[in-house]
């Protein structure tokens, strides 16, 4: 996954919707959470702080970094006698790089 934006999302005329911070969320997964991250960082820069989209996109910048740095757990451990599957191991700590994805 590209971090290049559709071109139509950053005209400057065009308002960013909540929908456009949702269309990025639903490819969210633990490979590609930091680039979609940048994604919703940058789609969201300019907008007001009480701005809805900009508050949902806080919001998913935060998950998607959780997501990113702690990966996710797949399956009910109940389900038939099997047990949950972590993406990565229990003993994982997350990592952080400064760089240009700071602000």
């Amino acid at each position: 996954m590209a971090e290049a934006e559709q071109p139509e999302r950053l005209l400057p005329d065009r308002r960013v919707t909540v929908d456009d911070v949702r269309q990025l969320m639903g490819a969210s997964t633990p490979h590609f959470a930091l680039q979609l991250r940048n994604r919703i960082r940058t789609l969201i820069r300019g907008l007001p702080p009480d701005d809805p989209a900009r508050l949902l996109g806080v919001q998913e910048i935060a998950r998607l970094e959780r997501l990113g740095f702690t990966g996710e757990t797949r399956g009910e451990p109940e389900q038939q006698g099997q047990r949950a599957l972590r993406s990565l191991d229990d003993h994982e700590h997350p990592r952080h790089v400064d760089g240009p994805t700071d602000g």
